[in-house]
């Protein structure tokens, strides 16, 4: 239960980073970093495997390539199922930079609490 509090804290902290590098990203506050962490889970735990079964021709072709623009749209999906004005993506690109940049922070939270615990 420990690890998945931080896991969820972590995640939300990455997103409120995203938002203040990638313009179009726009998170509210925290409380609404906690609910668009929620929803960003759970488009990635049940709508993102979809994806990624319809979209493997391509993204073999890519060379995987395309895996980065299903992680944006699973993102930029995960916005618009977010209670209005919580977190809001602006368009494609956003959406984009946003997941690489969001990777990359998250990735960078959960080594430090991985060191931490």
């Amino acid at each position: 239960m420990k690890h998945f509090l931080l896991t969820w804290l972590g995640t939300a902290v990455a997103l409120i980073i995203t938002a203040h590098i990638v313009p179009g990203f726009i998170i509210k506050n925290f409380a609404a970093a906690l609910v668009a962490t929620v929803v960003v889970g759970l488009v990635n735990a049940f709508i993102r495997p979809i994806l990624g079964i319809l979209a493997f021709p391509v993204t073999l072709i890519t060379f995987g390539l395309f895996t980065f623009v299903l992680n944006a749209l699973a993102l930029w999906l995960a916005s618009a199922l977010t209670p209005a004005n919580y977190f809001t993506i602006n368009g494609f690109v956003p959406a984009f930079l946003g997941s690489i940049v969001l990777s990359i922070v998250s990735s960078l939270i959960s080594y430090v609490l991985r060191v931490v615990e």
